[in-house]
């Protein structure tokens, strides 16, 4: 393949990232936010918004420790432009993942030209992960931004000179406040894990020192980060000790930790994160890996890619692998953790789409036929398509309250009509309710409501309902099963 058949292909690209973007963007409001995760975050911005404390990130109206505030922030400034709704909720994270997309393209060009970083961002926005994360609701694509703007930052300033290699010198530590002020120290380790490996494996320290402003860049990272912490102490003293501790070391270290007071322990085993990354970077990570199965059979290919590799491909690898390798040993784990490495990850297999005689190419992976590119480049689309699908068609059934709060508004009698939920309220129904559905702990307080001379509603798991139907079945009437829940009204 020469470059000028590669150089063909380039508008089929552009149209392949623009038709992505725009099914993300046109999609963003056409499905119910999702428990617990999309619909928790969305309500915790919605709060913010309502109560004007920016402070606090606030939870069923009491205090929210899990998080930082930056997403928060975000998504309630997107709510108060475009409503409080779906698409006011998750047009934030699609901004910020297009923020991500521009970084790792203007981090491609820079070092290898527009062929190379137009594939990575190709493969970045298709990827099975990266595409959801774009439209759902959480803190993980500002954490995302904050490690990718950091290491596109590091990586310029290493190999800039005067001012420019100044500003991206500080631009790096903007990135590790954005992280911290997202989701924490995670993005701080992240980040490190990476540049402190690349650092040992190339012996750069010295440029590594005197390239990067690092006592003045650590003073503007804790310029921008510690008043919000030091605020987030005194109005709501605790904060600390379980943001700091339980959240980010108990954690990770026990799988079956008890002190969430907000989530759910995900227990796996362990490595479970490296299964979590195939399916994340999918269908990329099976490119990937046929290519790399060719390889495997001849060793001295693969030891002189650890041997001969240049500086940049060892610093995506070390990029693309360190939420792997942080959260090897950890069982209590999403998916959504290895995103920070997906941009790395994009850039890497960009490489093995030039042949040797390219002039931007290194010697550093096997070479993968276009063809066979173009191929799964085109089979990404429609996996795509397949997958709003199978949202659209799902959700609505299993991972929402929305379409339950919809048929009790539209048959309540009046704005009195209160709605009920015994024992377990969604956060899908705080959030498409206002804030303002009732949470019942114990029979007692049905009877309560059911004594009143008001007429209510109530939402019973199916579950909880055995035991219920001789004392509720002559007073309340069924509307309908939604979710895992029975609309009920009195009669």
């Amino acid at each position: 393949m020469n470059i000028i058949s590669f150089q063909s292909h380039r508008k089929w690209l552009i149209f392949a990232l623009i038709v992505a973007a725009f099914i993300r963007l046109a999609t963003l409001g056409a499905y119910p936010l999702t428990d617990n995760t999309e619909a928790r975050y969305a309500e915790v911005a919605r709060e913010m918004l309502i109560s004007g404390n920016w402070i606090t990130p606030q939870l069923n109206g009491g205090k929210f420790w899990a998080k930082p505030p930056l997403s928060f922030w975000m998504t309630a400034g997107t709510m108060s432009f475009f409503g409080i709704n779906e698409f006011g909720a998750r047009v934030s994270p699609f901004l910020l993942s297009l923020l991500v997309v521009w970084l790792t393209y203007f981090g491609a060009v820079k070092q290898k030209g527009h062929e190379y970083a137009l594939v990575a961002t190709v493969v970045l926005f298709s990827s099975v992960l990266f595409f959801i994360s774009s439209g759902a609701v959480m803190t993980d694509s500002a954490l995302t931004l904050g490690t990718t703007l950091s290491m596109v930052a590091f990586w310029r300033a290493m190999n800039g000179t005067g001012r420019e290699a100044i500003i991206w010198g500080y631009l790096f530590f903007l990135g590790l406040a954005i992280g911290l002020l997202a989701k924490g120290p995670i993005g701080v380790v992240l980040t490190f894990i990476s540049i402190g490996i690349w650092g040992l494996w190339k012996s750069h320290w010295g440029v590594l020192w005197s390239q990067i402003p690092w006592v003045r860049g650590l003073l503007l990272t804790i310029a921008l980060t510690l008043p919000w912490y030091l605020l987030a102490e005194a109005h709501t003293p605790g904060f600390l000790d379980y943001f700091l501790i339980g959240e980010h070391f108990k954690r990770f270290i026990q799988s079956n930790w008890t002190g969430d007071l907000y989530g759910y322990t995900h227990s796996e085993p362990r490595g479970m994160i490296w299964l979590f990354w195939l399916i994340a970077a999918f269908p990329w990570s099976a490119v990937f890996l046929w290519s790399w199965i060719r390889t495997s059979g001849k060793r001295q290919k693969i030891l002189s890619f650890f041997n001969e590799a240049d500086a940049w491909t060892i610093y995506l690898f070390l990029w693309a692998v360190s939420p792997m390798l942080f959260f090897t040993l950890s069982g209590n784990i999403l998916w959504t953790y290895v995103l920070p490495g997906l941009p790395a990850f994009s850039l890497l297999l960009a490489q093995r789409w030039f042949p040797a005689s390219h002039p931007h190419t290194k010697k550093t992976f096997d070479y993968c036929r276009w063809p066979v590119a173009r191929s799964i480049v085109g089979l990404s689309m429609p996996l795509i398509f397949g997958l709003l699908i199978l949202v659209w068609s799902t959700v609505p059934v299993k991972y929402s309250q929305k379409y339950l709060l919809s048929r009790y508004l539209a048959s309540r009698p009046n704005v009195a009509s209160r709605l009920i939920y015994l024992y377990d309220c969604p956060y899908s129904a705080e959030f498409y309710s206002s804030g303002n559905t009732i949470k019942a702990i114990t029979l007692a307080q049905i009877n309560a409501f059911l004594g009143d001379s008001v007429k209510d509603f109530f939402a019973i798991k199916q579950s909880d309902m055995h035991g219920l139907l001789e004392k509720f079945n002559k007073k309340l009437i069924s509307l309908g099963t939604y979710d895992d829940f029975i609309l009920l009204k009195e009669p």
